[in-house]
């Protein structure tokens, strides 16, 4: 069994698929992904004991300027310049807390920060206990002073589509992952974010924030495969659920930033052209299914209503003379026996005989003599 369990369910192929997620979503429970985070937080690999540091300076070069691929890592690294230059952080969205308050705030303190104690080695493959690790895209502080852990998904205006195999439930057990590992090494992590002007850090679980650009967020719900409200309805259960039975409070938001993308390279690092806002990913009834409509009953014709015989009533010979009314049972010369239907114009009715109708005249005076 692999011994980081939330990232190998996070690349079962029902996860990434587009077509498949939704299923995926709605198979998983509170209390499974509750076991595999105990394994996920037990199985952590710890930089502290190789003498590793988890605020580490990314690559500068790679981040001088735009290049393809790289805009999340870009935003990333914006978001904590802004934090650093402003003194503060991002303003939450009322109500996506429950302790929320117009004030409360999300501090981004350090971006891309490495979560492995070693290169993996590939002949251990999921034996190694570094296998499948990468990186937080943003280590910050949330309301309440505890650990944030946040995963960017950003996607500038003009693209396109989102990344082959980038799900919201990838991205959520990825997150997940991530949270129990920071979790295991919370000591650790909280001097370093002191040491980085974050503060103080309690020990309580993390909040895990699933940071997707307005485009992110506007593609996931257009791709065909995704449309609707199920699997967003299935993300907020899980979202309760984790937090019910891990501890980990799961936000949804959307970051908006003024441009395209949103940031520049003045000084050669990725720089907001304007301050951030944060936003709900979605509406408040977005998740909402709504019941099928019954089908209405369709209106009958009239003339394919099959009026019964009143039995009542006494068979009556046909003559064009005699007046009949619907229900009445006749007996016609060559037709045989049959059942009046209804008028079908004046002085005429129709007549049901056997499965056939047939339009006879009535009411037309006396019978000539025989």
């Amino acid at each position: 069994m692999s011994q980081h369990p939330l990232i190998e369910k996070s690349n079962d192929r029902e996860v990434k698929q587009a077509t498949g997620f939704k299923q995926a979503a709605a198979s998983l429970k509170g209390e499974e992904l509750a076991e595999l985070y105990e394994r996920e937080h037990a199985n952590a690999p710890k930089r502290v004991d190789a003498g590793k540091k988890y605020f580490v300076s990314h690559n500068t070069k790679l981040a001088s300027a735009r290049r393809p691929g790289r805009d999340g890592e870009h935003a990333s690294i914006a978001l904590v310049q802004y934090c650093r230059a402003s003194g503060g952080g991002v303003a939450i969205p009322e109500n996506v807390l429950s302790e929320d308050t117009p004030e409360a705030m999300l501090r981004f303190v350090h971006p891309l920060v490495p979560l492995r104690s070693a290169q993996p080695d590939k002949a251990l493959g999921a034996d190694d206990p570094n296998y499948g690790i990468d990186r937080i895209d943003l280590v910050g502080v949330a309301p309440g002073d505890r650990l944030a852990v946040v995963s960017v998904r950003f996607l500038a205006p003009d693209v396109k589509r989102v990344g082959v195999g980038d799900t919201p439930l990838r991205a959520l057990l990825q997150g997940l992952a991530n949270c129990a590992i920071a979790s295991a090494n919370l000591d650790t992590l909280k001097v370093e974010i002191a040491s980085a002007g974050g503060g103080a850090v309690v020990d309580e679980p993390p909040i895990l924030v699933l940071l997707g650009s307005p485009r992110y967020w506007e593609l996931c719900r257009k791709r065909e495969a995704q449309k609707g409200a199920v699997w967003i309805r299935e993300l907020q259960r899980l979202a309760t659920e984790i937090e019910r039975d891990i501890g980990v409070t799961v936000m949804y938001l959307g970051l908006q930033l003024e441009g395209n993308p949103g940031f520049s390279y003045p000084e050669d690092s990725p720089q907001l052209d304007a301050p951030p806002r944060l936003a709900v990913a979605w509406e408040r009834n977005a998740g909402r299914v709504k019941p099928k409509a019954k089908p209405r009953a369709r209106k009958q014709d009239p003339a394919n209503v099959i009026i019964e015989p009143d039995m009542s009533r006494p068979i009556r010979r046909y003559a064009i003379s005699d007046t009949f009314q619907a229900g009445d049972r006749i007996d016609h010369p060559t037709l045989g026996s049959g059942v009046v239907q209804g008028e079908a114009g004046h002085g005429k009715i129709n007549v049901l005989f056997g499965e056939k109708k047939s339009l006879l005249v009535h009411e037309r005076g006396a019978s000539p003599p025989a």
